[in-house]
């Protein structure tokens, strides 16, 4: 059989280009495939923290066995909502959260992938909103009830719903016809409202509204 050189009927044969192979051990960028979502990122940022499981598991040779997609992408099986912000952590160094996910989530994440750095950050973010929470000075709403004497005694005692009596005042007494005189009297009732705002407090439960139309004859 003669040997052909390339060339056929006037026209240059091209052999296919080579398949090139994504070596995720040698190239500088890696694929990772968490919880159905792909992130790829380079091998630099996910070294950033030599103790983390991140940067055992690109490696030249691993010492974790990690299964592989189709692609040729690590399987993590975690939440890739939460792993964003942690690949942006290693890339920056801040953490940036969204509204829709909370220190805690990301502090299970940063626990599992064993960045060390992270793990102290959001501790002490979630130390700080704890004090900041606790040391909030408490608010208290006021309502004063005007009552006569023979409904004093079952106004306190059905009073619940964190409303706590505070001060009894005597303003005299009613004259109603044909009966004794009723002794009437001020009756000042508060409840906490802790961290919500004044203007957070629009819909009073049905305890209070009954409180509240008692207190409708001042």
């Amino acid at each position: 059989m003669a040997e052909t050189h390339g060339e056929i009927s006037g026209h240059v044969c091209r052999r296919p280009a080579p398949v090139q192979t994504f070596n995720h051990r040698s190239s500088k960028w890696v694929r990772l495939n968490v919880g159905g979502t792909y992130f790829l990122t380079a091998r630099q940022t996910l070294c950033r923290d030599p103790k983390s499981f991140l940067f055992r598991l690109c490696q030249t040779e691993p010492d974790l066995d990690s299964d592989k997609d189709e692609s040729g992408a690590y399987l993590i099986d975690r939440d890739p909502m939460y792993f964003g912000p942690v690949l942006n952590y290693l890339r920056h160094g801040k953490l940036v959260l969204n509204k829709n996910l909370t220190e805690e989530g990301a502090l299970e994440e940063a626990e599992f992938y064993n960045i060390t750095s992270l793990i102290k950050l959001i501790k002490e973010k979630i130390s700080e909103r704890e004090a900041k929470t606790t040391h909030s000075p408490v608010k208290h709403v006021y309502r004063v009830l005007q009552c006569q004497e023979e409904e004093l005694t079952q106004m306190v005692s059905t009073m619940s719903d964190g409303w706590k009596f505070e001060q009894l005042v005597n303003i005299g007494s009613s004259y109603n016809y044909g009966n004794e005189d009723q002794a009437e009297f001020l009756c000042v009732v508060s409840k906490e409202l802790h961290n919500q705002s004044y203007s957070s407090y629009t819909q009073p439960s049905e305890k209070a509204k009954i409180l509240q139309e008692r207190g409708s004859r001042i």
